[in-house]
């Protein structure tokens, strides 16, 4: 790459979002000046650590495994038609500045933060990455492989998504966490049981392996009934059935987060002293390097992604993070595949937090909350709407007695719905009522979720980010306060054109013998430059210019386009290389015996 290519790069979404959020952050700072108020230095580029050169968001996502697992769905790798890594990486950005202004706050010395496009790709994929490096890989099996090909031509055909059809041409996307609904939901489309019951597994996966190959059955059932009939038989078995769009845009933009203050504060003795909380925090990490939060406690209560990833966030930023748990521990501990007899998804998000089991539909179990609590500094969850509230322990019912305590939920749909009952808070419907789902695919694909956790993950870490902005806020004013945001929420943050854009052969991964490559902004742009590259000459269609690259191997084209002074990068089809390639080394740490799976290095580096 030449130093003029490089130069040209910036990654002004992730800059726009970084702003942004930090903006909203200030808005609930005092109108003072001093170490709590400035917003401390932050640089976010493209590649980070890692040692390639990465000149846009789609060579970070073809370097960084995002294609291959927004394509896993649809047959090979595929770009996201959206600038999501920027956007992860900007909520990186803002989240390390606010850290910081937290840290300074309190006495720390540290002073500007870097992070970077490639990080946030890396933190998007970290469960499927520590999925398929574990050292007990005995979970189901990968995409595309023999024993998963089971679904027929049509699931093939249609792609192993979700997504449904009407006889009269709508799109849908249905959800439901209980096996019994599902079953009684086919049922009531004219289907036996036993084969509604062969597309429970592949539906429930889909969360963790980005595809769902559903029975042709299945599929043909739906086809041959109207959106009503569907509608209908989801109202009756309690099933959330949400039509799939084409417009991109959001219906609503909420606010990233909402932060209300809590009651002025005042001395407190300690909650429940018969009730056993952790030890005193240390002071540094172990590591003796300090990081921003350390020093804080974040008491959680989640499940799934959202709000364990929020958690993560806060650990890998110093806080010291108890998990409460159900008695026997949280059920996702135990889905395969393992890694030192722990889920390696789970312990993606969970490595290194203690926990605490409390039964929560207990006056005891709520009590073991309420203890934990009052020597915390953050209290997150992710329940169901109407929870907290049902079982006492609502920002409402905590905030009085400890008014320092900032008070995180996060939520699928937040207010999104009014007085409406909301469909299930989950990623793909979240997907499509945002307007993401049809704005993550060129406008020659139909419309649908990418089943890559998109808003899950994006939520988690605007859930973190609304958080360290009410340490700040408490920081300065010494006031907790509530903070609500919602996948529905971080998802309204995806920059999207007015229509979904419309891309030619020479937009998508191209074929060579060995693999895939994607080509550069100025390669795309010039399809001329390409064609004198491949030995052609005249007019050509970009599919046959397309077609000229199973001629040769990845690293070839590589080097010929580079000669000609055009950029493109390798795409990654097997997230496993990651933790061998040279070029990740800083980036992303190899399985080791304490978790027995790769992950991504903390994404910030501190200064």
């Amino acid at each position: 790459m030449t130093p003029h290519l490089r130069a040209a790069a910036r990654p002004d979404v992730a800059a726009a979002i970084a702003g942004r959020l930090l903006r909203h952050a200030a808005r609930d700072l005092p109108e003072t000046s001093g170490p709590g108020r400035d917003t401390p230095r932050y640089t976010v580029d493209w590649a980070g650590p890692v040692g390639a050169d990465l000149p846009d968001e789609r060579a970070v996502e073809a370097a960084c495994g995002l294609m291959q697992v927004h394509g896993r769905a649809t047959g090979g790798p595929l770009p996201l038609a959206v600038d999501y890594a920027s956007v992860v990486a900007g909520v990186l950005a803002a989240q390390g500045a606010t850290a910081l202004r937290v840290a300074r706050a309190r006495g720390l010395d540290l002073r500007e933060v870097r992070t970077s496009v490639a990080q946030g790709a890396l933190l998007a994929v970290g469960q499927y990455l520590a999925a398929e490096t574990a050292r007990d890989n005995s979970g189901p099996p990968e995409p595309g492989s023999p024993a998963a090909s089971t679904a027929g031509p049509d699931a093939l055909r249609t792609g192993g998504l979700a997504t449904l059809e009407t006889s009269d041409d709508a799109r849908v996307e249905v959800e439901t966490l209980d096996p019994l609904a599902w079953r009684e939901f086919w049922a009531r489309l004219g289907v036996a049981p036993a084969l509604a019951g062969r597309g429970w597994l592949p539906f429930q996966q889909r969360f963790a392996t980005a595809v769902c190959p559903l029975p042709d059955e299945l599929r043909r059932a739906a086809r041959r009934r109207t959106l009503a009939e569907l509608r209908a038989a989801a109202h009756h078995t309690g099933v959330s059935l949400l039509t799939v769009g084409s417009d991109p845009a959001p219906a609503v933009r909420p606010a990233a987060w909402c932060l209300t203050p809590g009651p002025a504060p005042f001395p407190r003795a300690r909650a429940h002293p018969d009730i056993a909380v952790p030890g005193p925090r240390p002071a540094v990490p172990p590591s003796g390097a300090v990081l921003p939060l350390t020093g804080l406690r974040v008491v959680e209560s989640t499940r799934r992604v959202q709000g364990p990833l929020a958690g993560h966030v806060l650990r890998m930023l110093g806080a010291e993070v108890v998990r409460i748990e159900p008695p026997g521990g949280d059920p996702m501990r135990w889905l395969p595949p393992l890694a030192g007899g722990c889920s390696a998804r789970f312990s993606a998000l969970n490595a290194g937090k203690p926990v605490v089991e409390a039964d929560l539909t207990t006056a005891p179990g709520r009590d073991t909350v309420r203890a934990l609590t009052a020597e915390a500094d953050v209290f997150l969850h992710n329940w169901a709407p109407g929870k907290a509230a049902r079982i006492g322990l609502d920002a409402s019912d905590l905030l009085p007695g400890h008014p320092a305590l900032v008070y995180a939920w996060a939520s699928g749909f937040g207010d999104a719905f009014g007085d409406r009952p909301p469909p299930l808070g989950t990623d793909y419907l979240a997907q499509v009522h945002s307007g993401l789902a049809a704005a993550v695919r060129p406008a020659d694909q139909p419309p649908a979720p990418s089943l890559m956790t998109l808003t899950d993950v994006l939520g988690g870490l605007v859930c973190a980010q609304g958080v360290l902005a009410a340490l700040a806020a408490r920081e300065a004013t010494g006031r907790g306060s509530r903070v609500d945001s919602s996948l529905v929420s971080a998802a309204a943050l995806v920059p999207r054109p007015a229509h979904r854009p419309r891309w030619t052969a020479l937009d998508r991964p191209l074929r060579t013998v060995d693999g895939h490559l994607y080509l550069g902004p100025e390669a795309r742009a010039c399809p001329e430059a390409v064609l004198r590259v491949a030995d052609g000459a005249g007019p050509t269609a970009a599919e046959d210019l397309a077609a000229r690259f199973a001629r040769r191997t990845t690293e070839e084209w590589t080097a010929r386009l580079a000669e000609a002074g055009l950029t493109a990068t390798p795409v990654l089809t097997d997230l496993t290389a990651l933790a061998r390639d040279p070029a990740f080394r800083a980036a992303v740490t190899p399985p080791d015996p304490s978790t027995g799976h790769a992950r991504p290095y903390a994404p910030w580096e501190f200064a």
